[in-house]
């Protein structure tokens, strides 16, 4: 980075350390540097100063200095311009995953493998990606919340900073709704419940743990979920609704009940379970659905995302019928 930077705090990162946030977005800034940063005033929150610990709420506007950081030689490679070639490829491998365009928003059906955001040695990712959409004033479509790398399925982009503004809004008051798809092992009981847990990152940092309410860092994290169908004892077909947003909250909660995602390599806890002939190990978590206040105030948008084709097959294969389906989670308030 060679000059100041705003970047806006989704809705998905509220309660995030400040700390923690700049490891997510610039993973190659040492934490000596953001103490000195952060004790110069470089670093600010909303124009104001702000400290390591500082948590962080959904619509803030973080000041991010030039950083001098060394860039990897992946990211380096990624940072030249763009060819018109590339920006083609980026700009159209959008178009593909459109479900939904006005004037403000974006509402895309983002492949499983596809990261949101770079990091290191990420060569594409979808923030990357939507530089082909920049106008001539320099507007960029801005990213309101995130999945992650390996769930498919929807993902909103304001066109406008309005748009941001008003969809970050809504996030930030929960006035949306987000109903997933997951295949988990075996079937939950009951088969429609509520999970309540409070979740913090473990020391590895590569994924969350349950923890103690009082606890560093610990969120409480709520989940609906809702069996929709079975085979037999083995696998099941599960609407889940984050009623919160935490960080991988919907596959901490899913082996939390013992009932893990399939596909699942970071929790996935059943021991000596095999998965059955055909399936394929991916990550079987699909972001099925969203409906949010449009940003206008003037109506809501209301998507659904086809399933991922590694999904398809297993439905195919256990003879589930999405067309069978009763959407009776999706319309609770």
């Amino acid at each position: 980075m060679s000059a100041i930077e705003l970047k806006t705090v989704s809705a998905d990162e509220a309660g995030m350390r400040l700390d923690r946030w700049f490891k997510v977005h610039f993973p190659g800034l040492g934490f000596g540097h953001l103490q000195k940063l952060l004790r110069t005033g470089q670093v600010r929150v909303d124009g104001k100063r702000a400290e390591s610990a500082t948590r962080l709420a959904a619509g803030q506007s973080v000041r991010v200095p030039p950083l001098g950081i060394e860039i990897e030689a992946d990211d380096r490679k990624n940072a030249r311009p763009k060819s018109t070639k590339l920006i083609d490829d980026d700009r159209k491998a959008i178009e593909d995953m459109m479900l939904f365009e006005d004037s403000m928003v974006m509402v895309l059906n983002k492949p499983a493998g596809l990261a949101v955001q770079g990091g290191s040695g990420l060569r594409r990712h979808l923030d990357g990606m939507l530089d082909a959409f920049t106008d001539s004033k320099g507007n960029k479509p801005r990213l309101v919340h995130r999945l992650d790398r390996e769930t498919s399925g929807i993902i909103l982009v304001a066109k406008t900073r309005l748009a941001a503004q008003e969809l970050t809004k809504s996030f930030r008051h929960r006035n949306t709704r987000k109903i997933y798809w997951a295949m988990l092992a075996g079937v939950p009981k009951p088969k429609q419940g509520r999970i309540s847990t409070y979740l913090a990152r473990d020391e590895s940092e590569e994924r969350m743990r349950i923890a103690r309410h009082g606890e560093d860092e610990a969120q409480h994290a709520v989940s609906l979920y809702n069996v929709v169908e079975q085979s037999a004892q083995k696998l099941s077909w599960v609407t889940m609704k984050p009623v919160t947003g935490r960080t991988h909250q919907l596959r901490a909660h899913a082996a939390h009940i013992h009932h893990p995602i399939i596909g699942d390599d970071k929790y996935f806890n059943v021991e000596n379970w095999e998965l059955p002939g055909g399936i394929q190990n991916r990550l079987h978590l699909l972001a099925r659905r969203i409906i949010i206040p449009h940003p206008s105030g003037h109506g809501k948008i209301d998507v659904s995302a086809p399933l991922p084709p590694h999904m398809q097959q297993t439905w195919n294969l256990l003879g589930f019928d999405v067309a069978d389906y009763v959407p009776e989670l999706d319309e609770e308030d």
